[in-house]
């Protein structure tokens, strides 16, 4: 079984059914892989839907969501993968953001999930798996 992490961009693909990421994600599920997303992209996902025009609906089209995606929380052996990331990326002059760090610190703690991303960023973290679903635009 593989298991793979959405990013918050990929994931609002998803919820939105654009780019073939949709189809993309039932087919993993299908296979039996687990598809979801962590904690921080639904962080980054709910403060989105609180700014957008259409609040309510993308709440709620979020929440729906929870109940087919697998959330990966933050647990001690992610936090510690995240603190030797970050120092890693800091010591080589690589910067990234935290979120990146915490997805692929969780994905790393997990085994290697592949984290699906559209941003080239993740694929300089050492031993992280990345794929790209969506279709070019």
């Amino acid at each position: 079984m593989r298991r793979f992490i959405l990013d918050t961009g990929i994931a609002a693909l998803q919820l939105d059914r654009k780019r073939g990421v949709f189809e993309r994600a039932t087919a993993e599920v299908a296979k039996r892989n687990r598809v979801g997303i962590a904690a921080p992209v639904l962080a980054e996902l709910a403060f989105r839907a609180e700014g957008s025009p259409r609040r309510d609906r993308n709440i709620l089209r979020l929440r729906q969501a929870l109940d087919v995606w697998k959330l990966w929380l933050v647990d001690a052996a992610a936090a510690f993968e995240y603190g030797r990331l970050a120092f890693e990326l800091k010591t080589i002059g690589r910067p990234m953001g935290q979120n990146d760090i915490m997805i692929a610190a969780i994905a790393l703690s997990l085994g290697n999930a592949t984290v699906v991303t559209m941003d080239t960023d993740l694929a300089a973290i050492p031993g992280l798996t990345v794929e790209n679903w969506a279709d070019p635009s």
